[in-house]
């Protein structure tokens, strides 16, 4: 199977850049999945109804959450009525939504997405090592016509997403790290066969702070005084994304790359036969 992660949307810029190269690069890498990070998607706060149609119709099948999924009112209703969009499964019993899920692939094979996102530096939510073991319990790859499991996890610390990637390896297909925005070079195959990649980067404009209007970020680093809501920055965005291949059989990695397109960052896309 061949896979696409997209990395956080971050406004305007961002979603641009989905509508601009995402068909593309579903054509060119002969992609049969798409998952693409929204949380930052309206506004650099949380995604709406429209923005999760508009990337579903350029080539998304799933659009995964992290600690902004409230932000916008009309998702919490939204997200009940449409299993593509995902928010962080460690949310408290009775949180809308859902936090996994199982989706079709051509060929009658199936892939299982799950949204995690970590407690270090980040809201004290349920224990995420213990809800996704309480998942792949009941759902195993190879089992049952399961050929994939995608893990996107959310959180601020590198050593928090790769204990998450070893604890893992050979369960999963995937773990990728979101929300930090700063592309990671430490994409591989861990040694049990799971693609790993601590952050996969965020889809927007890096002349920027994270993905934020430059000047407003810096004052509050400077002057220390109250400012002004932050804004996406509005310039071209690079679309960071982890392109994986995985084993139909056993649903392990055989080979995972990064993927940069149009902004600012050095540009690469995969050569696929």
């Amino acid at each position: 199977m061949r896979l696409l992660f997209c990395g956080d949307v971050v406004g305007r810029s961002g979603r641009d850049a989905i509508v601009a190269h995402l068909p593309g690069l579903r054509r060119d890498l002969k992609l049969d999945f798409v998952i693409v990070n929204g949380e930052n998607a309206a506004s650099g706060f949380g995604v709406t109804e429209k923005i999760c149609k508009q990337f579903f119709d350029h080539g998304a099948d799933v659009v995964s959450g992290g600690n902004h999924s409230w932000d916008q009112r009309d998702c919490m209703v939204y997200i009940n009525n449409e299993n593509r969009l995902l928010r962080p499964l460690n949310y408290p019993e009775g949180a809308p939504g859902r936090g996994a899920a199982l989706y079709e692939v051509p060929g009658g094979r199936k892939i299982m997405v799950m949204n995690a996102m970590g407690r270090v530096f980040m809201d004290p939510l349920d224990d995420p090592f213990a809800a996704i073991s309480k998942i792949l319990d009941r759902y195993k790859m190879g089992q049952q016509g399961l050929s994939a499991v995608v893990v996107d996890f959310h959180g601020e610390a590198t050593s928090e997403k790769m204990a998450m990637g070893h604890f893992l390896d050979g369960k999963v297909s995937l773990v990728v790290g979101t929300h930090t925005h700063v592309p990671t070079a430490d994409h591989t195959v861990l040694p049990n066969g799971t693609a790993y990649q601590s952050d996969v980067g965020m889809t927007g404009d890096y002349d920027s702070v994270i993905g934020m209007k430059k000047e407003v970020p810096v004052a509050r680093f400077t002057k220390k005084l109250p400012t002004e809501r932050m804004s996406p920055a509005v310039g071209e965005a690079t679309l960071c994304a982890l392109y994986i291949e995985t084993d139909d059989t056993t649903g392990l990695a055989t080979r995972v790359e990064p993927v940069r397109v149009g902004g600012r960052l050095s540009q690469t896309i995969p050569r696929v036969d």
